[in-house]
C-alpha cells in the first residue's frame, strides 16, 4: 500500500518539489491530515507543536523542517515528537522515509 503523505507547507513551490519526491517513491500526497501515515510541516507554522504531538499520538510519523537559523524550533519540534531538519535536509529525510531511491534531477529541483 501507498504512503500518504499530507504536506503542510506554505511555500506552493516547495510543496510542488516535496509531492515530487512522495510520487517518485510511489506515494501519494493526501489532504487528508487525519488518514495521513506521514505528516510533513514547517516549524515556523501555528500550534506547531501541538499539531505534531497530535499527530504522534495517532502514529503518525512526523517531518519538520525549517530555518537552521531557528535551531530553537528545531528542537521544540523535536521534543514534541518530530523528525526536525534544517530545509536544506528536508527532501532527503522524506525521501528516505518513504525508503525511496533518488529518482533523478526532475524530483531533486
Amino acid at each position: 500500500m501507498a504512503e500518504r503523505v499530507f504536506l503542510a507547507t506554505r511555500d506552493l513551490v516547495f510543496r510542488s518539489k516535496l509531492a515530487a519526491v512522495v510520487r517518485a517513491a510511489g506515494g501519494d500526497v493526501t489532504a487528508d491530515e487525519a488518514g495521513c501515515d506521514i505528516a510533513v510541516l514547517d516549524v515556523e507554522g501555528a500550534a506547531v507543536a501541538d499539531r505534531i504531538r497530535a499527530w504522534t499520538v495517532k502514529r503518525i510519523r512526523v517531518l519538520a523542517y525549517g530555518s537552521h537559523v531557528r535551531p530553537d524550533l528545531l528542537r521544540a519540534a523535536r521534543e514534541a515528537g518530530a523528525v526536525a531538519v534544517p530545509n536544506s535536509e528536508v527532501v532527503e529525510m522524506l525521501r528516505g522515509m518513504l525508503g525511496a531511491a533518488d529518482p533523478g534531477p526532475s524530483a531533486r529541483g
